[in-house]
């Protein structure tokens, strides 16, 4: 017997809400009210996408909708899914999932998500959803494909942090409002945040900050996913974030020796010693700040315990 498979709403307007796909046959999505999955938004065309499960595969084709369908960030025309793909259709993210036992018609599926959709429509609900579903690298892929402009939320245990994006370029991120951490490396932490909640909310055309990112969404997400993964490697051999570090004394290596960055930080950890503030205003990434530090204590140039 073929898998049968559903759709959860996991962002948007209808989170919550699930959808099942019947075996040997189409379902048409769109703001149409006669049609099977009814999304009842700006953004979804009167008939926006067709999925199919005619063949014993679940296949999603765009009917030439005006702000297009994505599968796990890639707008697509027509493509074949597999369980745990992230669809995205207007501000709905759906997820692709084993289906309950529990055998549920389509219409009566169709009115539960109008019933979501209601009831999260009377709380003013926007574009949310968890970090534990969809992870910011996949938002922001999401949004940069289909060229969404916004600020995306993410509240988290390490912070709130803020990402700009126009026409799906991100050109600017904070943390607690904290402007000196710079945004690529406000980004860059937020890229590594993997449990919180996040929305997307709107934003004035004329949001703008005197030092903004240049580089594509895509250049920025490859480089912050690179430096998480080196910077989760050498993580073990670091200090703790509240650890005070010191200055070796008789200082032996000499400091004409140094690179820049490295003197940066010496300068840092002899001014005020705590590790958090040197990350903090170190003037580079994370990555690069431990890169360094750790080069600083293999050399003798500072210690742990004075």
């Amino acid at each position: 017997m073929p898998q049968a498979y559903a759709l959860r709403f996991i962002s948007g307007k209808y989170q919550g809400g699930e959808f099942p796909l019947e075996a040997d046959r189409e379902f048409i999505v769109g703001r149409s009210s006669e049609l099977d999955m009814v999304l009842v938004e700006d953004m979804v065309s009167r008939k926006h996408a067709k999925i199919s499960t005619l063949t014993g595969q679940v296949v999603i084709t765009d009917l030439g909708s005006t702000n297009g369908t994505f599968v796990n960030g890639e707008k697509v025309r027509k493509t074949r899914l597999k369980e745990g793909d992230r669809i995205l259709i207007g501000t709905s993210i759906l997820k692709i999932v084993t289906a309950s036992n529990a055998k549920v018609s389509t219409s009566e599926a169709k009115e539960r998500l109008a019933a979501v959709g209601e009831a999260q429509a009377n709380q003013g609900s926007s574009m949310t959803g968890t970090l534990e579903e969809v992870p910011v690298p996949d938002l922001l892929q999401l949004f940069s494909t289909s060229k969404r402009t916004g600020i995306l939320h993410v509240r988290s245990t390490l912070g709130y942090g803020k990402v700009f994006l126009r026409a799906g370029q991100v050109f600017y991120a904070s943390i607690d409002d904290d402007h000196a951490l710079g945004p690529l490396k406000s980004l860059f932490r937020i890229v590594g945040w993997d449990e919180g909640a996040f929305e997307f909310g709107s934003m004035d055309d004329a949001t703008s900050f005197a030092m903004e990112l240049e580089d594509a969404t895509e250049s920025l997400l490859m480089e912050a996913l690179r430096q998480l993964d080196e910077f989760r490697r050498i993580a073990p051999n670091l200090p703790s974030p509240t650890e005070t570090l010191f200055i070796q004394r008789p200082l032996t290596p000499l400091l004409s020796e140094l690179q820049p960055l490295e003197l940066d930080i010496f300068q840092r950890i002899f001014n005020h010693g705590p590790l958090k503030y040197v990350f903090d205003q170190s003037p580079t990434t994370d990555y690069e700040t431990a890169s360094a530090l750790l080069n600083l204590l293999s050399q003798g140039y500072i210690t742990r315990q004075e």
